[in-house]
């Protein structure tokens, strides 16, 4: 990349990774917490209700999807601690511009800038 990182001190680059870790520990939590509602439902219709099998399988397609946010999430903050491993941490993948401080404490994991990440969601 072209761009210099923008300028962060030890202290906000201590603050972002432990943020980011904290993010990962609870993602993976709730990652192993959901394996049990996206288990397979039962089939056995006298064990469960018609209703409450339908129920049952709405909950785990939700627990399902659920589940894919949270591991696309993990990814994102992983891929955000490397960045701030490899020293580029706060520039935009797109433009290699700096993201802004605020994007970043708000959404320590964003690899976008706004102006990028706005013109991905529109396209």
């Amino acid at each position: 990349m072209n761009q210099p990182a923008p300028e962060f001190d030890a202290q906000q680059l201590a603050a972002f990774r432990q943020a980011l870790e904290e993010k990962r520990r609870d993602l993976e939590n709730q990652l192993q917490i959901g394996d049990d509602a996206a288990r397979p439902v039962s089939l056995d219709q006298q064990s469960v209700g018609r209703v409450s099998r339908v129920d049952a399988i709405l909950q785990q397609q939700m627990a399902l999807a659920g589940r894919e946010q949270a591991a696309d999430l993990l990814r994102q903050v992983t891929r955000a601690l490397q960045r701030i491993d490899d020293g580029v941490f706060g520039i935009c993948l797109h433009c290699e511009e700096p993201i802004a401080a605020a994007r970043l404490e708000a959404q320590p994991y964003a690899s976008l800038c706004v102006d990028c990440q706005s013109a991905a969601e529109q396209g």
